[in-house]
């Protein structure tokens, strides 16, 4: 009998796991062959504590200590640049974010690239971090096999019951007291299986390229770029400059891959503030972020069976909000009292959506 069986092998089932191991046994199911296949091995691993709707910002201040108390941050910064018809929407960007206006030729000493022709408003924020996903992932998975849990690869779920425990049948077949779905995109369809009500998660598909560093500059002390409103972002990344066209496109869950389309159309956003034009990109992908009908995360036991847990709707923030989102699964698993003040948790918990 397994005390925790979680549902989903990426950041989100990873922390969850790590969390309640030290209070039961745990076994985390994986469908994919890696872990953090669909969405945490693709995600552009930034954390800016000022990020996301306000109980995201909760999260991420929460969770602030441990990404630097363990060393997984290593400093980035964050650039908010705007073209001169973008004043209202650069206003409004610099305000969420609590960034500092900067000139354009400021601008220019952090990103020599940028064109000072359309470049017209600039920002900065020297408090956005790289984040170590992988290290983070794979040592909340050490976290669990030390506490005498499982994490295995190659189970995807095909069929759930209960008669008295849960019965999950995958390519082998588990029985354990509670679930915890951190399926991601498909984490309504677990809970169909489950015989609980789905929330609502919309997977959204977000593409990616990955460019020769622009001009032969040395890009790794550049700052991750955001166009305004978001329209685009580049970062680097090992030499090269990754940029996406920052869509959230509705699909099915899947596989995704990158539109080719709408992928040009973000390169061509990104290429009309820099002088240098792309003329390779050397690969493309895409990821799936998963959204609750109200942008934020779904943490918590279901109202309609405790023992099926949530640990969903993560978006963009499942890795710099994994700490405190972690933590506050397990503290509601285990009923315990949360460290997150009770405005928070309500905006977190699934009985907002109910």
């Amino acid at each position: 009998m397994i005390d925790f069986l979680i549902i989903g092998g990426g950041i989100a089932g990873l922390s969850a796991g790590a969390r309640l191991s030290e209070h039961g046994t745990v076994t985390v199911l994986e469908a994919e062959d890696a872990l953090g296949y669909h969405a945490s091995g693709r995600s552009a691993a930034l954390f800016e504590e000022g990020y996301g709707p306000s109980s995201v910002v909760a999260l991420n201040k929460a969770s602030a200590e441990f990404f630097f108390t363990n060393d997984y941050l290593t400093p980035r910064g964050l650039m908010l640049v705007a073209k001169s018809d973008q004043a209202e929407q650069f206003r409004k960007d610099l305000s969420e974010l609590g960034m500092t206006e900067i000139s354009v030729a400021d601008a220019m000493v952090h990103v020599p690239v940028l064109n000072p022709e359309t470049v017209a408003y600039a920002a900065l924020s020297e408090g956005a971090y790289d984040i170590d996903t992988d290290r983070m992932l794979q040592d909340f998975a050490r976290t669990i096999r030390a506490n005498a849990g499982s994490v295995l690869t190659r189970q995807k779920v095909t069929r759930i019951r209960k008669d008295g425990n849960w019965l999950v049948e995958a390519a082998d077949v588990f029985q354990a007291s509670t679930i915890v779905n951190a399926a991601g995109a498909w984490a309504d369809e677990v809970a169909r299986m489950a015989g609980i009500a789905p929330i609502g998660i919309t997977p959204r598909r977000r593409s990616m390229a990955r460019l020769p560093a622009p001009g032969g500059h040395d890009v790794k002390n550049w700052p991750m770029m955001l166009g305004a409103g978001e329209t685009w972002y580049a970062k680097p990344d090992a030499g090269k400059l990754l940029v996406s066209p920052s869509e959230a496109d509705p699909v099915e869950p899947h596989d995704a891959y990158a539109d080719d389309m709408v992928l040009a159309e973000g390169l061509a956003r990104y290429e009309e503030m820099v002088t240098s034009p792309v003329t390779r990109v050397e690969t493309n992908w895409a990821g799936l972020r998963s959204f609750a009908p109200d942008g934020t995360l779904v943490l918590g036991p279901d109202p309609s069976d405790e023992s099926f847990v949530w640990s969903a709707g993560q978006g963009g923030y499942g890795f710099q909000t994994a700490p405190a989102a972690s933590r506050l699964v397990a503290d509601l698993a285990l009923g315990r009292a949360p460290e997150l003040d009770a405005a928070m948790v309500s905006a977190l918990t699934v009985s907002r959506l109910r």
